[in-house]
């Protein structure tokens, strides 16, 4: 994936709007450099006009040696002969103008090519796209959302779907699914320098639908036991072998949530008609604009939409400034599946519910070129026309 190096928000936003989803941003060339130390899928590094032009030389010269399938492209308001000639010098693959859309489409879609003939004839290595859903308030339905959209993704095997519980005191995935787990991700602390495929498989619940669920501790004393190291190690290793990995995440920004939402390619964040909930949410995508995560990349679910409370769609988009993507009907029925360990997506397909939770997995996976069955696809766009209308180290230390 392309990663932006910029200091300012509206050079970022508007480069990431022209490239492919999964952009990721970070301020300046030393915290470019830690992240591309553990990451290999990284194919274009796009250097904004506010890097110095010294800084920017210095990473293409480094990066030739280091890592020579990523491609540096530097991003520069104006053009001349001695920013050519340095850029050349240095090792740049593209110099574009910043005002130029074309180029810098152009140029991520060498970068792609380059990096794919570099690898050789197997292409580039699999990256899956990690999905994380989050809430700062709980009881409003997250682990739901996260184990009906998982369900969904998978589409009975279609697609190869991991489903990650990082509420490591109290996560409730395992009993929503009726799934009674021999080994959770608390086996893997202490281990984050070995952790491995095989290490990964070994630690993994299969769902009877073909997904495979990382279950978390089953006592709470464990949280804070699982580094930032060791999440991090983990959905990496997993990205390697799935498609899809969906994280739910503990309702705050704990250590473990804020290096998941690091990773994050897409945030699915949850909301309810509630005035309290609705201010809690507020300060959560503030603090998600502040960390850069998931920039044109975030879902806003609506869940127990109901007109009934004084709030509707409309208001909850003009508070938190975003359109619902999917708006879940309150049911009796949502819960009542939960309680059997069948969730709605599985015990009753064509319910509303069911319907919103599959548009919102056509949605998150659009790119991937493979299609829901010809029923998911009729309710899918029945659904779409119900519908209304510096990173997070600034804040972990």
């Amino acid at each position: 994936m392309p990663v932006v190096v910029d200091t300012d928000r509206e050079i970022i936003n508007s480069l990431t709007e022209l490239l492919p989803p999964g952009v990721h941003a970070v301020e300046n060339t030393d915290r470019l450099k830690a992240w591309l130390s553990h990451r290999q899928d990284e194919y274009a590094v796009f250097l904004g006009p506010n890097v110095p032009m010294d800084d920017a030389a210095a990473l293409c010269e480094a990066l030739r040696v280091t890592a020579p399938t990523t491609s540096v492209i530097l991003v520069r308001d104006a053009v001349d002969t001695a920013v050519l000639s340095k850029a050349m010098q240095a090792g740049a693959r593209d110099v574009v103008l910043t005002s130029d859309e074309t180029a810098i489409k152009a140029s991520v879609e060498r970068a792609h090519a380059l990096y794919i003939a570099l690898r050789g004839p197997g292409g580039a290595a699999h990256t899956g796209r990690v999905i994380t859903v989050f809430a700062p308030k709980g009881g409003v339905g997250k682990t739901t959302t996260a184990v009906n959209l998982s369900l969904a993704i998978s589409d009975r095997g279609a697609r190869k779907v991991c489903l990650v519980d990082l509420d490591l005191a109290f996560g409730d995935v395992a009993i929503t699914m009726q799934l009674f787990p021999s080994h959770t991700i608390e086996e893997a602390i202490g281990g984050e320098e070995h952790i491995d495929e095989n290490l990964v498989q070994s630690l993994l619940t299969r769902h009877e639908d073909s997904l495979m669920v990382l279950a978390a501790p089953s006592l709470p004393d464990a949280r804070d036991r699982v580094t930032s190291r060791l999440v991090s190690r983990m959905l990496r290793t997993l990205k390697q072998q799935f498609d899809y990995v969906v994280i739910d995440t503990a309702p705050n920004f704990d250590e473990q949530t804020l290096q998941a939402l690091d990773e994050t390619d897409d945030c699915v964040i949850i909301t309810t008609l509630d005035v309290p909930t609705l201010k809690n949410v507020k300060v959560a995508l503030e603090t998600l604009d502040l960390l850069s995560i998931a920039i044109g990349h975030r879902h806003l679910v609506l869940n127990r939409a109901d007109d009934e409370v004084g709030i509707g769609p409309d208001k909850v988009e003009q508070i938190l400034g975003m359109k619902v993507t999917a708006p879940i009907p309150s049911s009796l029925e949502v819960a009542a599946a939960t309680n059997l360990g069948k969730p709605i997506v599985l015990a009753n397909p064509d319910h509303p519910a069911s319907i919103q939770f599959r548009a919102l997995a056509r949605e998150l996976t659009a790119h991937d070129g493979a299609d829901f069955d010809e029923a998911d696809d009729t309710d899918a766009k029945e659904a779409d026309g119900d519908r209304r209308g510096s990173r997070r180290l600034k804040i972990r230390r």
